[in-house]
């Protein structure tokens, strides 16, 4: 048998049966779904230093287990002294088996590890049923060796859903065990 992860047995088990109570959905195709989650980081410092891009793709790669891409820049900007096509940052995107994964050991085992924590703000939906958050620190990963770390930087990380409403959204996301504020309801 095919190796599943934790997360989409907990969707077809838990998250599903929940939702469709939640919503009254008619059919099962109605519960939105966990598309796609997309980790995005800036280098801005890469104009002087091209190092730096590698480092950032070979730290998204060691904390997501898929090979990161460099984003380029689309416009100049003189003030930044930036140049069209420049390299100016690095990013992943994660589908299927690698997506649940690296939402497990987010959700479990690298925000537990933030400084200061007390769940993440919902400010973060975009009206269309994605959410968006960002990371100040790239060390609560624990792929990351703190040791041979040359600048501690964050990244965005957007979930993208097949949910229609923020709400809906909010709930999926909710029942994955994301620690959101202010909400009571939390699963572990």
């Amino acid at each position: 048998m095919a190796y599943l992860p934790r997360l989409v047995t907990k969707y077809k088990e838990q998250i599903t049966p929940a939702l469709m109570k939640e919503f009254n959905y008619n059919s099962v195709m109605q519960v939105p779904k966990l598309e796609r989650i997309i980790i995005n980081r800036g280098v801005g410092d890469a104009v002087g230093d091209k190092k730096l891009i590698d480092h950032a793709l070979e730290e998204l790669s060691m904390i997501t287990g898929q090979k990161a891409v460099t984003t380029i820049a689309k416009k100049s900007v003189s003030n930044f002294k930036l140049r069209e096509g420049m390299p100016i940052g690095a990013k992943v995107t994660l589908r299927a088996q690698y997506m649940y994964e690296f939402l497990d050991r987010f959700i479990n085992v690298a925000l537990p590890r933030v400084r200061d924590f007390r769940g993440i703000p919902t400010k973060g939906f975009d009206g269309r049923g994605n959410f968006s958050m960002g990371i100040k620190e790239q060390i609560i990963f624990p792929e990351i060796n703190v040791d041979k770390i040359n600048k501690i930087v964050g990244m965005d990380i957007t979930f993208v859903t097949s949910a229609k409403t923020d709400e809906e959204a909010l709930a999926l996301l909710r029942e994955f065990g994301m620690p959101f504020q202010g909400l009571n309801k939390t699963k572990a």
